[in-house]
């Protein structure tokens, strides 16, 4: 996708850290900005307000199978998985080895009991190590998996999982971020109690986000105040901000539809590289996978060396994770998944948008090859 901005030229292939707001979004944001208003406020124009942000609602409730009344409006997807997992009366919680840091991160401040299951070589939860955390369970549990990895885009069985919890009393939680707007996603059906979506991640703006909870679960706010979000999240709602939220979701659809293409170029792109480079390896693409996202493993250079280098290139994408001092790290991701620490320090991770192109895709692979044939002469 081309960029506008200080340098169009640049080929973005970087969408699962975040995609570009889409022009349909800064329309209605724009327009809700002027109108102004807090839907707090009693008067003509808060009531105006009142009515954006419920119709706001309406929109995403319906796109996500759900009662508008279970959606939850946050600062975005960290702070829903948090609030997602400040539950009162949960002193257990179960998670698996691959969630997002805004999950794995739970232990600094949870006091109860913990445990992490482990993934297959694929990236999958095994439902038997789920099985037997809950049979040792001696509290009230929360299960807590992500429905698509960030890093690989491998899909769980959330369904089954889900399931398997209940059956054993536990509530389940599911970091559905990655996956909103590239898969379809029905909250019902998922049969989960809790989800957690964004917006950025499907053309809409930064900073807002959503928790998709049973009014039934008693969460503990991590924000007092004025009591918006029916108590479970004070604090004046980001108005224009949730509407662009509103009018990406509605594009959904749309989204979807052009994964279709996203899916066929990330084959071709896999395929290709790997007739350059037999010991290539693609994290999780035996298994089922977002049809954006490939992680990629180039033996013998670090994922530091490769990002600078499509960046100069013209190329913007990701090392597997990335701290906030901007150094690369290995990725827990794919180290969980059994690489060693020289391959989760040699892989990247291309995550492809609704404008992605062919020509995308060979101007890809020829700075791979053109990196990959480097090493080779090295």
């Amino acid at each position: 996708m081309k960029l506008t901005g200080p340098d169009p030229s640049m080929i973005y292939l970087d969408h699962n850290a975040t995609s570009p707001i889409r022009p349909e979004v800064i329309e209605e944001m724009n327009r809700v900005m002027k109108m102004g208003g807090n839907p707090s406020s009693v008067h003509a124009v808060g009531r105006q307000a009142k009515s954006i942000l419920e119709e706001s609602r309406q929109t995403i409730a319906q796109i996500i199978n759900c009662r508008a009344q279970k959606i939850i409006f946050t600062g975005g997807g960290t702070e829903a998985n948090n609030l997602a997992l400040n539950i009162k009366a949960v002193d257990h919680i179960i998670i698996s080895a691959t969630e997002h840091d805004s999950v794995a991160q739970v232990q600094k401040n949870f006091e109860g009991r913990i445990d992490i299951l482990p993934v297959d070589k694929n990236g999958l939860v095994r439902q038997e190590h789920l099985s037997n955390a809950l049979a040792d369970a001696t509290g009230n549990s929360l299960v807590s998996i992500m429905l698509a990895n960030n890093e690989t885009g491998v899909l769980q069985d959330v369904k089954s999982l889900a399931r398997i919890s209940h059956e054993a009393g536990a509530l389940f939680h599911t970091d559905a971020i990655q996956a909103f707007g590239k898969i379809p996603i029905d909250f019902r059906a998922l049969g989960v109690d809790l989800m957690s979506i964004s917006a950025h991640k499907l053309g809409g703006p930064q900073g807002v986000g959503a928790l998709v909870a049973l009014e039934k679960i008693i969460l503990a706010p991590l924000t007092y105040g004025g009591g918006q979000e029916v108590g479970r999240r004070s604090g004046t709602e980001n108005l224009a901000g949730i509407a662009g939220f509103a009018r990406a979701v509605s594009l959904v659809p749309q989204n979807i539809h052009a994964m279709k293409t996203c899916e066929r170029i990330r084959n071709r792109i896999e395929q290709e590289i790997e007739q350059i480079a037999p010991e290539v390896y693609f994290y999780g693409a035996a298994e089922n996978r977002l049809p954006n996202t490939s992680t990629i493993l180039m033996p013998g250079i670090s994922s530091e060396t490769q990002v600078m280098a499509f960046d100069l290139d013209g190329l913007c994408l990701s090392a597997g994770s990335a701290c906030s001092s901007g150094k690369v790290k290995p990725s827990h991701v794919v180290l969980a998944m059994g690489a060693s620490q020289d391959q989760a320090l040699s892989t990247v991770r291309i995550s492809l948008g609704i404008d992605t192109t062919e020509q995308d895709a060979d101007a890809f692979i020829a700075a791979w090859k053109k990196l990959y044939n480097r090493k080779k002469i090295s």
